[in-house]
C-alpha cells in the first residue's frame, strides 16, 4: 500500500483583538468626568461585542478580516469617534472620509485604501469589498466572499467596471464601486454632529484671530486621528482596519495617512531561521506545545515558556504583525510610520513592541519629525496599536510553539484604546497605567467582558 506524506497541521493560534479611537492632545482638562465615562463605556462595549463576535461560530469562527471590520463598523457608527457618524469637517464644512484594510496573507491585493468619500455610510465596508474583489480582479481566484450587485449605468457615471488592480481609489470612482457592491450611501447630513461642528467653527475663529492653526489646539482636543482595529485569528492571520474623517479643518481634497499603504497602516508576514526569542530584544518568548514540552520543561525558568536557552536545531519562525496608527496623519506620511515599524521589527530582529515604541513612543521617530514645531501645531503627535504573532516550526514544518502580543504606544496626551488581555479581561484606557490622572482616579482599568457584567 502506498502512503502519502501528510502536510504539517496549520497553526492554531488564540484569537486576539485591540481597538483605538484616536490619539492627540487628550488631557484630563479636555476630558471632564462625564465625557470620560462616556468614552470608557463606549470602548468597553465595542471591545466586548467584538470579542464575543470573534468567538462565536456562524458556522465557522470569523476571520481576522471579518473581526477587524466588525469592530470598525461599531466605531464608525458611534458619534464619539472621528469616523463615519461623528467625522470632522473640512475647512469648507464638508465631511470627506477615508478608510483602509490590510491582511498579512490570504488576499491578492493584501491592502486597500479608499478616500474622498462623502456618501458611503461605512467606509470600512468599501475598503473590505475592494480587497475581497481583488482576488478576482487580479486573477487569483474566480470566487470572492462579497458578491457584487448589478447596477444600472447612470448619466455622468465614470467607466468603473471594477476596482481593477488598484489598491487606492478616490472620490466618485470609489463611491460608484460602493453602489456596485450594494453598500449603503447616505447624505452629508448623516455624518453631522453638533460637537464636531462647534469644534470646526471655534478652531477657525481662533485661527482668524491669529491664535494658532485651525487643525490643532493647545487647550482643546481637536480630533486629528482615526479609529481602528487589529485582529488575529486562529490561522495566524492578522488584519488592520482603519477609518477616519481626517484632520479637523483639513483642506477639502486633502488625503491623509489612513488610506495610504505603509503610512497609517500595515500588515506583514515573514519567516526567520531559528527562534527569535533566543536573541536579545527579540520577539516575545514562545509558548511551547507538543513534543518539545517534555523535552525542555526541566530546563526552563517557567513552565512551557522559554527564555534564551539552547533549542533544537532546524527551527523556523514565522512572524506576522499588523499596525494601525492614529494622530497627525501628515507626520505619519512623512515617516511612512507603519511600514517603518514593520521594517525595524523584520530587519533589525527586534520585537514589534520595541519597533512601535521606537517610532511612535515618546521621543520616537514620529515626534522627531516635527522638529521645533513639536507642541505647537500638532505635528508628530500620534500613537499605534497592533498585534504580533509568532509561530515556531521544526525542520519538518510541524508547529512546536505559538505566541502573540498586543502592541500599543503613543507620544502625546493620550490615546483612546481597548483590548482583551490574556485572562479574557476587557481593558479600556486613555492614558498610561502609571499616570496619576483623572482616568486612573475614576477607575480606568480592567473589567470582565463577554457575558459577565462590566464593572
Amino acid at each position: 500500500m502506498e502512503y502519502k506524506q501528510q502536510k504539517p497541521a496549520p497553526p492554531r493560534v488564540k484569537p486576539r483583538v485591540i481597538i483605538h479611537g484616536g490619539a492627540g492632545n487628550i488631557t484630563p482638562a479636555s476630558i471632564p468626568p462625564d465625557v470620560y465615562a462616556e468614552y470608557r463605556a463606549s470602548l468597553l462595549t465595542i471591545i466586548s461585542k467584538t470579542n464575543s463576535y470573534m468567538h462565536t461560530p456562524s458556522p465557522t469562527f470569523p476571520s481576522a478580516l471579518e473581526t477587524a471590520t466588525f469592530a470598525v463598523i461599531l466605531l464608525e457608527n458611534s458619534p464619539l469617534y472621528n469616523s463615519g457618524h461623528g467625522a470632522v469637517f473640512t475647512r469648507d464644512g464638508l465631511n470627506e472620509l477615508e478608510a483602509s484594510i490590510m491582511v498579512s496573507r490570504g488576499r491578492a491585493k493584501r491592502a486597500v485604501g479608499v478616500m474622498g468619500l462623502r456618501h458611503v455610510k461605512n467606509p470600512i465596508l468599501l475598503a473590505r469589498a475592494i480587497l475581497e474583489h481583488g482576488d478576482a480582479d487580479l486573477g487569483a481566484t474566480t470566487t470572492t466572499t462579497t458578491t457584487a450587485t448589478t447596477t444600472t449605468q447612470r448619466e455622468g457615471d465614470l467607466n468603473v467596471p471594477s476596482a481593477q488592480g488598484h489598491s487606492q481609489i478616490h472620490g466618485a470612482a470609489a463611491e460608484q464601486l460602493a453602489r456596485k457592491y450594494g453598500l449603503e450611501l447616505v447624505g452629508q447630513e448623516y455624518f453631522f454632529t453638533r460637537k464636531r461642528w462647534d469644534e470646526h467653527i471655534r478652531a477657525l475663529q481662533r485661527e482668524k484671530r491669529g491664535e494658532g492653526v485651525g487643525t490643532w489646539s493647545n487647550d482643546e482636543y481637536l480630533p486629528q486621528g482615526t479609529c481602528g482595529a487589529i485582529a488575529l485569528d486562529a490561522e495566524g492571520v492578522v488584519c488592520c482596519a482603519t477609518s477616519t474623517g481626517g484632520l479637523t479643518n483639513k483642506l477639502t481634497g486633502r488625503i491623509g495617512d489612513t488610506p495610504t499603504v505603509g503610512a497609517g497602516f500595515w500588515a506583514e508576514e515573514w519567516t526567520e531561521e531559528g527562534d527569535p526569542s533566543s536573541r536579545e530584544d527579540g520577539p516575545p518568548a514562545v509558548e511551547l506545545s507538543g513534543p518539545l514540552k517534555g523535552l525542555m520543561a526541566d530546563c526552563l525558568p517557567s513552565l512551557f515558556v522559554y527564555a534564551p536557552v539552547p533549542v533544537p536545531a532546524g527551527l523556523r519562525t514565522t512572524r506576522s504583525m499588523a499596525i494601525s496608527g492614529t494622530g497627525n496623519g501628515d507626520s505619519f506620511l512623512r515617516t511612512t510610520a507603519a511600514r517603518t515599524v514593520a521594517a525595524i521589527a523584520r530587519f533589525s530582529a527586534v520585537s514589534s513592541a520595541v519597533a512601535v515604541t521606537g517610532v511612535t513612543g515618546p521621543g520616537g521617530e514620529l515626534q522627531k519629525s516635527a522638529g521645533e514645531r513639536w507642541g505647537r501645531t500638532g505635528e508628530g503627535e500620534g500613537g499605534m496599536i497592533g498585534i504580533e504573532c509568532v509561530v515556531v516550526r521544526d525542520s519538518e514544518g510541524n508547529v512546536v510553539g505559538t505566541r502573540s502580543e498586543i502592541l500599543q504606544d503613543y507620544n502625546c496626551g493620550g490615546m483612546f484604546r481597548a483590548w482583551v488581555d490574556d485572562d479574557g479581561q476587557a481593558i479600556a484606557r486613555i492614558w498610561r497605567e502609571d499616570q496619576q490622572t483623572l482616568g486612573v482616579a475614576a477607575g480606568e482599568g480592567r473589567v470582565v467582558c463577554c457575558d459577565e457584567k462590566m464593572g
